[in-house]
């Protein structure tokens, strides 16, 4: 794993993907276990206007597919088929979603759009699911300018039918944080969680129920050690893959609204979310019980944009 996003010591500037540098014919972007130098989490991201029908061998893996811009998809999982109500954007509401068993062939078709592909290397096969959107739990998550949006699509409290994969969604209204205050997952020192975790990008605006190439959000990961402490501009589709170290904040821009899919994976016998704040940043958690939430949040539903 020399030089690998996994590797102690690199300088972390290969944990950034910028859109389009992991993109292969009808997939925007492919991240897989080897291409990111760990051993579980992986997302594809699926283009069903560059290519309308796409075929998945999940051998080794199981996965979560769920729409981030085609209104409808269509599966074929070992020859059962199965209809999700998808979304227009990812700005615009939230999406069925499926659960895909290891060894899965899977067939995916439906309309224009993109649908991303949430994996991890897994050995248990459990069944498919399907669980449409107005069962997903939205989350309004922390306070002031930190109020964001959390979609639990598949989290240990969400979802208890996989062996080893975590995927939620975050909305972040313009102007406010996400990833606050800065946290880990890596086993390192005295931090008892460890997860893979891989964060794709959308930039949105005021008229875009998707992405958008004009906002730059931010992005700060920092390790234990020191060896790494990087602050990214954030643009459309850009991904960046988190080994270990503090990850925080995310930032959105005023008037630029950012979505973010994370997918997290790692070695533990139980699936966990759990992580451990840097403890100089603890402390802001409860200073939210005195704040308010922005009334902006949540941003979307099940039945599409929450207009106010």
């Amino acid at each position: 794993m020399s030089g690998s996003p996994g590797t102690t010591g690199t300088d972390g500037t290969d944990w950034l993907r910028r859109a389009g540098s992991l993109a292969q014919p009808g997939r925007p972007m492919v991240i897989d276990p080897k291409a990111a130098g760990w051993p579980y989490s992986g997302m594809q991201i699926l283009d069903l206007a560059a290519m309308p029908e796409q075929h998945l061998d999940l051998r080794d893996t199981e996965a979560v597919l769920l729409s981030l811009s085609s209104p409808n998809v269509r599966l074929e999982v070992d020859g059962t088929i199965v209809d999700l109500t998808g979304r227009s954007g990812v700005f615009a509401g939230v999406s069925d979603w499926a659960y895909l068993p290891v060894g899965s062939q899977v067939r995916v078709t439906g309309e224009p759009g993109e649908v991303a592909l949430c994996t991890a290397v897994a050995e248990q096969v459990l069944p498919m699911q399907v669980v449409r959107a107005d069962a997903v739990p939205v989350e309004v998550r922390g306070a002031g300018q930190a109020t964001r949006q959390v979609n639990n699509i598949a989290t240990p409290t969400s979802f208890t039918g996989a062996q080893r994969i975590n995927v939620c969604e975050v909305l972040t209204p313009g102007g406010n944080w996400s990833s606050w205050p800065p946290h880990r997952h890596d086993g390192l020192a005295d931090c008892p969680y460890q997860n893979e975790e891989i964060y794709y990008f959308r930039m949105g605006n005021s008229t875009s129920d998707h992405g958008t190439p004009h906002g730059g959000g931010l992005f700060r990961i920092y390790t234990v050690d020191g060896s790494v402490d990087q602050t990214w501009t954030i643009w459309d589709g850009d991904v960046v893959l988190v080994p270990q170290g503090y990850h925080g904040p995310t930032v959105a821009p005023p008037e630029y609204p950012m979505y973010f899919l994370n997918v997290l994976a790692g070695p533990g016998a139980e699936r966990t979310m759990g992580f451990c704040d840097d403890p100089a940043h603890h402390w802001i958690r409860q200073a939210w019980e005195a704040q308010d939430q922005d009334p902006r949040c949540p941003m979307t539903t099940a039945k599409g944009k929450v207009s106010r």
